[in-house]
Protein backbone atom coordinates (compact mmCIF):
# COMPACT_ATOMS: atom_id res chain seq x y z
CA UNK A 1 0.00 0.00 0.00
CA UNK A 2 1.45 3.12 -0.73
CA UNK A 3 0.13 5.29 1.86
CA UNK A 4 0.49 2.85 4.93
CA UNK A 5 0.74 4.47 7.95
CA UNK A 6 0.57 8.17 6.23
CA UNK A 7 -2.36 10.68 7.49
CA UNK A 8 -4.29 13.01 4.85
CA UNK A 9 -6.89 15.60 5.27
CA UNK A 10 -9.23 16.24 2.02
CA UNK A 11 -11.14 19.73 2.27
CA UNK A 12 -14.35 19.12 0.04
CA UNK A 13 -13.73 15.30 0.90
CA UNK A 14 -17.65 14.96 0.37
CA UNK A 15 -17.74 16.31 -2.76
CA UNK A 16 -17.65 14.23 -6.33
CA UNK A 17 -13.56 14.45 -6.55
CA UNK A 18 -12.90 14.51 -2.95
CA UNK A 19 -14.65 11.19 -2.23
CA UNK A 20 -12.77 9.36 -4.53
CA UNK A 21 -9.87 10.74 -3.06
CA UNK A 22 -10.47 9.90 0.32
CA UNK A 23 -11.44 6.44 -1.18
CA UNK A 24 -8.18 5.92 -2.57
CA UNK A 25 -6.09 6.98 0.16
CA UNK A 26 -8.24 4.29 2.48
CA UNK A 27 -7.87 1.52 0.28
CA UNK A 28 -3.66 2.61 0.15
CA UNK A 29 -3.83 2.52 3.84
CA UNK A 30 -3.60 6.18 4.89
CA UNK A 31 -5.39 7.40 8.02
CA UNK A 32 -8.01 10.19 6.06
CA UNK A 33 -9.71 13.07 7.57
CA UNK A 34 -12.47 14.08 5.24
CA UNK A 35 -13.46 17.60 5.56
CA UNK A 36 -16.15 19.41 4.50
CA UNK A 37 -19.41 21.42 5.04
CA UNK A 38 -21.26 18.81 6.07
CA UNK A 39 -21.39 14.87 6.17
CA UNK A 40 -23.63 14.08 3.01
CA UNK A 41 -21.43 16.88 1.18
CA UNK A 42 -22.72 17.86 -2.73
CA UNK A 43 -23.09 14.01 -3.37
CA UNK A 44 -26.18 14.27 -1.01
CA UNK A 45 -24.96 10.55 0.84
CA UNK A 46 -23.76 10.16 3.88
CA UNK A 47 -21.52 6.82 3.67
CA UNK A 48 -19.43 5.33 6.44
CA UNK A 49 -16.40 5.31 4.52
CA UNK A 50 -13.99 4.61 7.10
CA UNK A 51 -12.75 8.14 6.67
CA UNK A 52 -12.99 10.71 10.00
CA UNK A 53 -15.09 13.46 9.26
CA UNK A 54 -14.34 16.86 10.03
CA UNK A 55 -16.26 19.98 9.96
CA UNK A 56 -14.81 22.40 7.76
CA UNK A 57 -15.41 25.70 6.28
CA UNK A 58 -12.79 26.71 4.68
CA UNK A 59 -13.79 30.62 4.25
CA UNK A 60 -13.09 30.79 7.49
CA UNK A 61 -9.85 30.82 9.30
CA UNK A 62 -11.16 29.63 12.56
CA UNK A 63 -12.79 26.56 11.01
CA UNK A 64 -8.95 25.82 9.43
CA UNK A 65 -7.01 26.20 12.71
CA UNK A 66 -9.73 24.07 14.61
CA UNK A 67 -9.57 21.12 11.77
CA UNK A 68 -5.71 21.51 12.65
CA UNK A 69 -5.68 20.80 16.15
CA UNK A 70 -7.96 17.55 15.81
CA UNK A 71 -5.66 16.24 13.39
CA UNK A 72 -2.51 17.06 15.88
CA UNK A 73 -4.77 15.47 18.77
CA UNK A 74 -5.49 12.47 17.39
CA UNK A 75 -2.70 11.99 14.44
CA UNK A 76 0.28 14.23 15.74
CA UNK A 77 1.45 14.80 12.32
CA UNK A 78 -0.15 15.74 8.88
CA UNK A 79 1.76 14.35 5.88
CA UNK A 80 -0.94 14.84 3.14
CA UNK A 81 -3.25 17.60 2.86
CA UNK A 82 -5.23 17.86 -0.54
CA UNK A 83 -6.86 21.06 -0.97
CA UNK A 84 -9.88 20.21 -3.17
CA UNK A 85 -12.67 21.99 -1.93
CA UNK A 86 -13.83 24.52 -4.86
CA UNK A 87 -17.24 26.52 -6.39
CA UNK A 88 -17.66 27.52 -9.90
CA UNK A 89 -20.30 30.65 -11.13
CA UNK A 90 -21.00 30.59 -14.41
CA UNK A 91 -21.25 33.89 -15.12
CA UNK A 92 -18.88 37.08 -17.33
CA UNK A 93 -17.55 39.87 -14.95
CA UNK A 94 -20.37 41.86 -16.16
CA UNK A 95 -22.72 39.64 -14.42
CA UNK A 96 -21.21 38.69 -11.49
CA UNK A 97 -21.61 40.40 -8.48
CA UNK A 98 -19.11 41.51 -6.46
CA UNK A 99 -20.29 39.44 -3.86
CA UNK A 100 -19.91 36.76 -6.13
CA UNK A 101 -16.42 37.68 -7.20
CA UNK A 102 -15.33 37.87 -2.92
CA UNK A 103 -17.40 34.52 -2.39
CA UNK A 104 -15.04 32.55 -5.37
CA UNK A 105 -11.90 34.23 -4.23
CA UNK A 106 -12.98 33.21 -0.91
CA UNK A 107 -13.33 29.48 -1.38
CA UNK A 108 -11.05 28.96 -4.12
CA UNK A 109 -7.71 30.78 -3.22
CA UNK A 110 -8.32 32.01 0.32
CA UNK A 111 -9.32 28.54 1.25
CA UNK A 112 -6.51 27.06 -0.25
CA UNK A 113 -4.36 29.59 1.91
CA UNK A 114 -5.97 28.94 5.27
CA UNK A 115 -5.65 25.34 5.22
CA UNK A 116 -2.33 24.99 3.59
CA UNK A 117 -1.26 27.91 6.57
CA UNK A 118 -2.52 26.23 9.55
CA UNK A 119 -1.00 22.69 8.10
CA UNK A 120 2.54 23.83 7.77
CA UNK A 121 3.41 23.17 11.45
CA UNK A 122 1.50 19.47 11.06
CA UNK A 123 3.45 18.88 7.77
CA UNK A 124 6.82 19.61 9.12
CA UNK A 125 6.55 16.91 11.73
CA UNK A 126 5.99 14.53 9.04
CA UNK A 127 8.88 14.99 6.84
CA UNK A 128 11.28 13.06 9.05
CA UNK A 129 12.82 10.68 6.77
CA UNK A 130 10.13 11.51 3.98
CA UNK A 131 8.66 13.74 2.50
CA UNK A 132 5.23 15.63 3.09
CA UNK A 133 2.50 16.37 -0.02
CA UNK A 134 0.51 19.54 -0.46
CA UNK A 135 -1.66 19.09 -3.47
CA UNK A 136 -3.84 21.59 -4.53
CA UNK A 137 -6.63 22.32 -7.09
CA UNK A 138 -6.60 24.06 -10.03
CA UNK A 139 -7.83 23.69 -13.65
CA UNK A 140 -7.53 23.85 -17.10
CA UNK A 141 -9.12 26.61 -16.81
CA UNK A 142 -6.44 28.30 -15.32
CA UNK A 143 -4.40 28.43 -18.83
CA UNK A 144 -7.14 29.05 -21.41
CA UNK A 145 -10.88 29.78 -20.99
CA UNK A 146 -14.03 28.72 -21.24
CA UNK A 147 -16.65 30.83 -22.15
CA UNK A 148 -18.54 32.33 -18.82
CA UNK A 149 -16.31 31.38 -16.39
CA UNK A 150 -14.84 34.11 -15.55
CA UNK A 151 -14.22 34.48 -11.36
CA UNK A 152 -13.43 30.72 -11.77
CA UNK A 153 -10.68 31.38 -14.40
CA UNK A 154 -9.66 34.22 -12.49
CA UNK A 155 -9.73 31.93 -9.07
CA UNK A 156 -7.65 28.88 -10.67
CA UNK A 157 -4.74 31.13 -12.42
CA UNK A 158 -4.24 32.33 -8.70
CA UNK A 159 -4.51 28.98 -7.46
CA UNK A 160 -1.01 28.11 -9.89
CA UNK A 161 0.56 31.07 -9.12
CA UNK A 162 0.55 30.28 -5.29
CA UNK A 163 1.31 26.54 -5.72
CA UNK A 164 4.79 27.18 -7.50
CA UNK A 165 5.07 30.13 -4.83
CA UNK A 166 4.29 27.16 -2.05
CA UNK A 167 6.68 24.85 -3.36
CA UNK A 168 9.82 27.49 -3.64
CA UNK A 169 9.33 28.77 0.08
CA UNK A 170 8.51 24.80 1.89
CA UNK A 171 10.42 22.64 -0.33
CA UNK A 172 13.64 23.67 1.88
CA UNK A 173 11.28 22.37 5.22
CA UNK A 174 10.49 18.62 2.91
CA UNK A 175 7.29 19.87 1.86
CA UNK A 176 6.43 18.65 -1.71
CA UNK A 177 3.33 21.44 -3.33
CA UNK A 178 1.75 20.26 -6.82
CA UNK A 179 -1.78 21.68 -8.43
CA UNK A 180 -3.70 19.18 -9.78
CA UNK A 181 -5.39 20.90 -13.00
CA UNK A 182 -8.09 19.22 -14.87
CA UNK A 183 -10.35 19.33 -17.12
CA UNK A 184 -14.14 18.34 -17.82
CA UNK A 185 -14.72 15.67 -14.81
CA UNK A 186 -17.92 13.85 -14.24
CA UNK A 187 -19.07 15.65 -11.15
CA UNK A 188 -21.85 17.34 -10.13
CA UNK A 189 -19.94 20.34 -10.80
CA UNK A 190 -20.11 18.94 -14.21
CA UNK A 191 -23.40 18.48 -14.24
CA UNK A 192 -24.26 22.00 -13.12
CA UNK A 193 -22.85 23.28 -16.11
CA UNK A 194 -24.55 21.21 -18.42
CA UNK A 195 -27.64 22.67 -17.35
CA UNK A 196 -26.50 26.30 -17.04
CA UNK A 197 -26.28 29.29 -18.56
CA UNK A 198 -22.44 28.68 -19.02
CA UNK A 199 -23.07 25.33 -21.28
CA UNK A 200 -24.17 27.48 -24.50
CA UNK A 201 -26.82 25.12 -24.28
CA UNK A 202 -28.62 26.47 -27.45
CA UNK A 203 -31.72 24.13 -26.41
CA UNK A 204 -29.81 20.99 -27.23
CA UNK A 205 -30.93 18.12 -24.31
CA UNK A 206 -28.75 17.27 -21.69
CA UNK A 207 -27.54 13.97 -23.72
CA UNK A 208 -26.59 16.54 -26.82
CA UNK A 209 -24.50 18.47 -24.89
CA UNK A 210 -22.39 15.73 -22.98
CA UNK A 211 -21.62 13.79 -25.82
CA UNK A 212 -20.74 17.43 -27.82
CA UNK A 213 -18.64 17.78 -24.53
CA UNK A 214 -17.08 14.14 -25.50
CA UNK A 215 -16.40 14.78 -28.99
CA UNK A 216 -13.95 17.89 -29.32
CA UNK A 217 -11.75 15.64 -26.46
CA UNK A 218 -8.69 13.49 -28.64
CA UNK A 219 -9.70 10.85 -26.06
CA UNK A 220 -13.44 11.43 -26.85
CA UNK A 221 -14.68 11.72 -23.47
CA UNK A 222 -14.38 13.02 -20.07
CA UNK A 223 -12.90 12.19 -16.62
CA UNK A 224 -13.93 10.44 -13.88
CA UNK A 225 -13.41 11.38 -10.14
CA UNK A 226 -11.12 8.29 -10.12
CA UNK A 227 -8.83 9.43 -12.78
CA UNK A 228 -8.03 12.23 -10.78
CA UNK A 229 -7.03 10.44 -7.36
CA UNK A 230 -5.28 8.34 -9.14
CA UNK A 231 -2.80 11.04 -9.86
CA UNK A 232 -3.27 12.54 -6.52
CA UNK A 233 -2.58 9.59 -4.82
CA UNK A 234 0.94 9.16 -6.86
CA UNK A 235 1.99 12.76 -6.08
CA UNK A 236 0.96 12.32 -2.39
CA UNK A 237 2.98 8.94 -2.14
CA UNK A 238 6.84 8.88 -1.89
CA UNK A 239 7.41 8.01 -5.59
CA UNK A 240 6.49 11.11 -6.21
CA UNK A 241 9.70 12.66 -3.55
CA UNK A 242 11.21 14.52 -6.22
CA UNK A 243 8.43 15.90 -7.79
CA UNK A 244 7.25 19.63 -6.79
CA UNK A 245 6.04 23.32 -7.81
CA UNK A 246 4.49 21.64 -11.06
CA UNK A 247 0.47 21.99 -12.53
CA UNK A 248 -0.14 18.27 -13.46
CA UNK A 249 -2.89 18.64 -16.47
CA UNK A 250 -5.33 15.98 -16.71
CA UNK A 251 -7.79 16.45 -19.26
CA UNK A 252 -7.79 13.99 -21.67
CA UNK A 253 -5.82 16.05 -24.27
CA UNK A 254 -8.39 18.80 -24.27
CA UNK A 255 -5.81 21.79 -24.05
CA UNK A 256 -3.27 19.98 -26.22
CA UNK A 257 -5.02 20.22 -29.51
CA UNK A 258 -5.14 23.51 -31.63
CA UNK A 259 -9.18 24.00 -31.46
CA UNK A 260 -11.27 23.49 -34.74
CA UNK A 261 -12.04 26.41 -36.72
CA UNK A 262 -16.19 26.63 -37.17
CA UNK A 263 -16.54 27.68 -40.55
Amino acid sequence: MMLDGKTALVTGGRGGIGRAIVARFLREGARVYAADLTPEGSLATHDDDGSIFVKLDVTKESDAIAAMEQVAENAGQLDILVNAAGIEIEKTIEETTLEEWNLSFAVNVTGTFLTSKHALPLMRKATKGSTASIINFGSYDGFIADPGLAAYCATKGAVHALTKAMACDHGPEGIRVNAICPGYVDTPMLQSFFTGDGSGGGGKTIDQLQQAVRDVHPMRTYGTPDDIANLVNWLASDEARYASGQLWVLDGGLSAQVQQMKL
